[in-house]
């Protein structure tokens, strides 16, 4: 974070001084854990359904923090952020339960976060969104531009009202790129993270299902996304996926250079002659018009493609080259945890935890994976598979669809976690010969006992539900047994 004076956060957030002169200055980062606070920090008093960071504003001093971004007083020097009249920010949408104070508090922290982006002109906002694929194209765009200069990008899935802002706070006068992950839960909620830090680069990956439940239809989730090209100036570059529809057409709501990028043959950047090896890494030649180049991805599962094209078209944009990117790509490495997370477990078997989260497009891509990777192989292909949360209207049709997926992809065996997700369990039974193949189990440590009693050799097991029902669980106890399992890249 560039130093401010609590004086010069207080002006940017509208806010006032208590127990502070002004000239106190903020060196460090923000944080609104207290237990992470470093000395310089400053200390964002978030109310939480469980706890309330007010109650933690002298602790924080106490350990370190310069002060402390408030919405009441607190015994401790802060900046008073102002209340706020109503939620138009979309606050307690994606931050979880908090009340009046902490959409106060949130307000106050974006404010802060845009006042900081407008002193960095040197800084390249990069803005990634889609239904599925966001963390993991984030984390490749970042890992293709280090090289090309210093670059920020969140942890995880820091992609809300909170996260946001907190990423942005940690880019300073040597940051050349922030590469920032979009979500929403309703319409206006990105159109609120694009004004925190304007992107001049947006990229949409997908529309799927996920929080269908919230927004009705695709449409509508269409209608969300594509305000992230709608935010970006006229010489600014939407990167769209060409091989979906409805990303696609967000070309005609952006005054900004369009960038298309997939295996359609129109695409400005595309993808030719794909093929996954024996573990579904996937290589590819990568067609641009700066020249072509093959590439070789060190990741689980041919969906990542997509994101690569993705973060392919960001780089050349600022510089790179076909070569470079390329060579860049052939070396990346998984960052964020619980997404196609391979590893051989000490009884000879091997796990992907791809627990993270679910929606039905992320989770037929991780059985494709899982498929290709026991393709001629003398294991078995186990899919331990929980419910996808939030699809509406359209959850049974899609917890039926994947069901039937798994036998028609030849998948071994199938253990469905929890009553949720009971009609995949029924619809497996139904499709094709499957029997026993499929077993419906109440939690995870029926599946764990199960898999434990029956996994052998060569198997391949993966996990795969919405991250509400801790599926990792499941992959982290099956590791856990002997000395830990020796993770793939």
């Amino acid at each position: 974070m560039i130093r401010l004076s609590l004086a010069d956060i207080a002006e940017a957030v509208d806010g006032r001084l208590h127990r502070a002169e002004g000239p106190e200055i903020v060196s460090a980062g923000v944080e609104f854990d207290s237990r992470k606070i470093e000395p310089g920090g400053l200390f964002v008093a978030v109310p939480g359904e469980r706890v309330d960071g007010h109650d933690f504003a002298a602790q924080a001093i106490a350990d370190g923090a310069a002060g402390v971004l408030a919405a009441r007083e607190v015994d401790a020097p802060a900046v008073i952020v102002p209340p706020v009249d109503d939620d138009r920010h979309g606050a307690l949408a994606l931050a979880g339960d908090v009340d009046g104070s902490g959409a106060a508090v949130l307000a106050g922290l974006a404010k802060l976060a845009r006042h900081v982006v407008d002193r960095l002109p040197q800084l390249t906002v990069v803005g990634v969104t889609g239904s599925s694929g966001k963390t993991s194209t984030k984390d490749l765009i970042a890992q293709l531009l280090e090289p090309m200069g210093s670059t920020v990008a969140p942890p995880g899935s820091f992609n809300n009202e909170l996260g946001h802002p907190w990423t942005v706070l940690r880019a300073d006068e040597n940051t050349r790129h922030l590469v920032l992950e979009l979500s929403a839960r309703g319409v206006g909620h990105i159109a609120h993270l694009c004004e925190v830090a304007p992107p001049r680069i947006g990229a949409v990956l997908n529309v799927g299902h996920a929080h269908l439940g919230e927004f009705g239809s695709q449409e509508a989730v269409a209608q969300a996304k594509g305000e992230l090209v709608e935010a970006l100036p006229a010489d600014g570059v939407a990167v769209l996926n060409a091989d979906d529809p409805l990303v696609a057409a967000m070309a005609e709501r952006t005054k900004a250079r369009v960038v298309f990028v997939g295996e359609h043959p129109d695409a400005h950047v595309r993808a030719v002659d794909v093929d996954v090896d024996e573990l579904a890494r996937p290589t590819f030649t990568l067609v641009t018009a700066q020249g072509e180049a093959r590439v070789t991805l060190p990741l689980f599962g041919e969906h990542h493609v997509g994101n690569a094209l993705t973060a392919a078209a960001v780089a050349l944009e600022l510089g790179a080259t076909v070569e470079q990117v390329a060579e860049r790509l052939g070396s990346v490495r998984r960052v964020s945890a619980r997404r196609m997370e391979v590893s051989e477990a000490p009884g000879g078997f091997t796990v992907v935890n791809d627990a993270y989260n679910a929606n039905p497009e992320s989770v037929r891509a991780a059985l494709k994976t899982l498929a290709a990777m026991t393709r001629g192989r003398p294991g078995r292909a186990w899919a331990v598979l929980g419910p996808m949360a939030e699809l509406g209207e359209s959850d049974t049709e899609a917890h039926d669809e994947i069901g039937r997926l798994v036998v028609r992809l030849n998948i071994d065996r199938l253990v469905v976690v929890g009553e949720q997700a009971q009609v995949m369990h029924q619809a497996a039974s139904l499709e094709g010969s499957w029997g026993e193949e499929s077993v419906l189990v109440p939690d995870v440590d029926a599946a764990v006992a199960l898999l434990r009693a029956e996994l052998r050799s060569g198997d391949v097991v993966l996990t795969k539900a919405s991250n509400s029902a801790g599926l990792w669980r499941v992959a982290e106890a099956l590791l856990a047994e002997g000395d830990a399992g020796r993770q793939q890249p």
